[in-house]
């Protein structure tokens, strides 16, 4: 199916194929790391790509609130690559966000690219966000206390299947503790979950749920590739 529905802290929470995670009890919408305008950041230090990755992944979200309505959305940090990247933004693309803000509770996180998220496009900005029996930031913490949501790692996850192995961003969850989202930016890396960085933080092991081209995939952690690709 093109989501996965499962358990974490207690909460019932929807892995999109976007990327995007769904709870559904509170009409809220999580993403993490859009990145935008990190196409122009890239040109301006002479790697000339694409200049659409902001209005691709703004259609992308925009795609997720029709289909999930939304009355509250959550971007867990790194919403903007970097701190000039509010000034580049197209016309077009600023109007996008205004007109998704509008009428919603929508949460800013900061996160390390985006440390101070501009205000003037509506929203609330947080350093973290606590709602109910979740905890939201840009950054798992170790000691986390349980039920944590987070971003940061753009995770993403090797399996192997038919013979094939196949690499794709992923959901990572213990079911309790900690939920790492994937990067939800049409141009953002990614780190494989059997790194080190991210592997540590799950002491007792963990499930992933990995996007396809049609339909989210779930597997436990033993069901997993090893790799050597690191956060680009």
């Amino acid at each position: 199916m093109s989501t996965a529905n499962f358990r974490f802290h207690g909460e019932r929470l929807i892995a999109d194929l976007s990327g995007a995670l769904i709870w559904p009890a509170t009409d809220t919408v999580i993403v993490s790391d859009l990145h935008l305008e990190k196409g122009s950041a890239f040109a301006e230090r002479g790697f000339l790509l694409p200049p659409y990755d902001s209005r691709e992944t703004l259609s992308m979200l925009e795609d997720v609130l029709e289909r999930h309505t939304g009355k509250r959305v959550i971007c867990l940090g790194d919403s903007f690559h970097d701190s000039s990247a509010f000034g580049r933004l197209g016309v077009e693309e600023n109007e996008t966000i205004q007109r998704l803000v509008q009428g919603r509770d929508w949460l800013w996180v900061a996160g390390n690219h985006d440390p101070n998220p501009p205000k003037t496009l509506g929203g609330q900005v947080s350093q973290e966000l606590a709602i109910d029996k979740l905890v939201f930031r840009h950054q798992a913490e170790l000691d986390s206390g349980g039920g944590e949501i987070s971003g940061h790692y753009h995770p993403k996850a090797r399996v192997e299947v038919r013979g094939r192995r196949l690499s794709a961003p992923c959901f990572v969850t213990d079911g309790s503790e900690k939920l790492i989202l994937p990067a939800f930016g049409a141009y953002t890396g990614g780190l494989d979950v059997t790194d080190p960085a991210i592997d540590n933080l799950f002491a007792r092991g963990f499930d992933i749920h990995m996007l396809g081209q049609r339909k989210v995939y779930s597997f436990p952690k033993s069901a997993l590739a090893p790799s050597q690709n690191r956060l680009q």
